[in-house]
């Protein structure tokens, strides 16, 4: 496993977060990074430097002398940047810090850009960018070859001008963008739907999982919540919080935290308990972390689970394994955590080393819904 990027004369020590379990098959950084950086060397410092969507701070780190402005959706980008500054002697207060819901007033010198997965959130950025963007702007992205495709140029030329693309190198792609002035388009985002069978209305900002309609585990989750009145849940993994919201539709727990590692995650369920039921607003608190380490351990009588098996570009099941283990150090004794998972991924067996054993809720032809308590 490679850890430390050289370039443009410089060498640091990159790794993802949590560093502890850094996985010796994969790197902090990718050649798209590295096209970018290579594309900025001799290049004079911009003013105004706003840098998307670094998955571990291989850009913030090594342009952190041009004082950026960092956006990102992802907590687990925020704390890899963070570590990844701290261990390279960089201070963190050279990189302002953004989340994807808000981006610096002032407008932007140089925009630099990793494509995210999702064509939403690219939407999203592309039309906030917008008020930060002139004529004389420049706008560079990248990504994987394979993960240009004509609809993520269509979406620059629309909302912001005329694009073009590198030839390929190392599997990897440049974009440039040459803004122009246009009127600002409305964005679509929080997109909303209906829950099926309830009076829920359900918001869904750009980059919640299952924007559009309901989660095929999460429905198949619901039919199974069990009885939270006066219980300390958490919705680990929220997404769109649809879970904890039906958990208060239904029930009166005592506290019902929402956690994501997604900053839109945590706001559509926040928006979504206002909406809908702001009378239970009270009991709940909203979390953007990893995982569950923010919560004091053995302080939650339930955790619900719907864990994903990716993480931005790559599939894993490291993050359900943590999740589970989290969990465990959250419950109290006779704590139960329930989970739905695709019935392939073989979630019995983690649960089972960690728990000593799980039960079958139940089961279809494709998911199942698996119960696990702390002894």
């Amino acid at each position: 496993m490679k850890v430390i990027l050289t370039a443009n004369e410089r060498s640091l020590k990159l790794q993802r977060y949590p560093a502890r379990l850094q996985d010796k098959n994969e790197q902090a950084w990718d050649a798209a990074d590295e096209l970018l950086l290579e594309q900025l060397q001799g290049q004079e410092k911009p003013a105004n430097l706003l840098i998307f969507n670094d998955d571990c701070g291989a850009l913030g780190c090594f342009l952190a002398e041009w004082s950026p402005a960092w956006i990102s959706d992802s907590k687990v980008s925020h704390l890899a940047l963070q570590q990844n500054l701290s261990t390279n002697d960089i201070p963190v207060s050279q990189v302002r810090l953004f989340d994807s819901l808000s981006l610096p007033e002032e407008p932007a010198d140089m925009v630099l850009m990793k494509i995210p997965k999702t064509l939403a959130l690219l939407e999203h950025q592309l039309i906030q960018l917008q008020s930060n963007v002139d004529n004389h702007t420049r706008i560079i992205a990248a990504a994987k070859a394979n993960q240009i495709q004509k609809s993520t140029l269509a979406l620059f030329e629309k909302y912001l001008g005329p694009t073009h693309t590198s030839l390929a190198r190392k599997k990897a792609r440049l974009i440039f963008c040459q803004p122009e002035q246009r009127e600002p388009a409305l964005s679509p985002y929080p997109t909303t739907w209906q829950l099926e069978d309830s009076n829920l209305t359900i918001h869904n900002h750009a980059n919640v999982f299952a924007r559009s309609q309901l989660d095929i585990g999460a429905r198949f989750l619901l039919k199974h919540l069990p009885n939270t009145n006066n219980k300390r849940v958490i919705d680990l993994g929220c997404g769109n919080g649809v879970l904890g919201l039906s958990l208060l539709a239904q029930s009166s727990p005592a506290k019902l935290l929402f956690v994501d590692e997604s900053y839109m995650a945590v706001a559509s369920a926040k928006l979504n308990v206002s909406s809908n039921l702001p009378e239970k607003l009270a009991v709940c608190d909203f979390i953007a972390s990893n995982c569950l380490e923010q919560v004091p351990g053995q302080s939650v009588d339930l955790v619900l689970c719907n864990p994903p098996f990716h993480q931005q570009q790559r599939i894993t099941d490291h993050i359900a394994w943590q999740m589970f283990s989290d969990a465990r150090q959250a419950l109290r004794s006779g704590g139960e955590l329930r989970i739905v998972g695709n019935r392939h991924l073989g979630y019995q067996d983690k649960l089972k080393r960690l728990f000593g054993g799980c039960r079958q809720v139940a089961v279809n032809n494709k998911f199942v819904i698996l119960s696990a308590f702390k002894k």
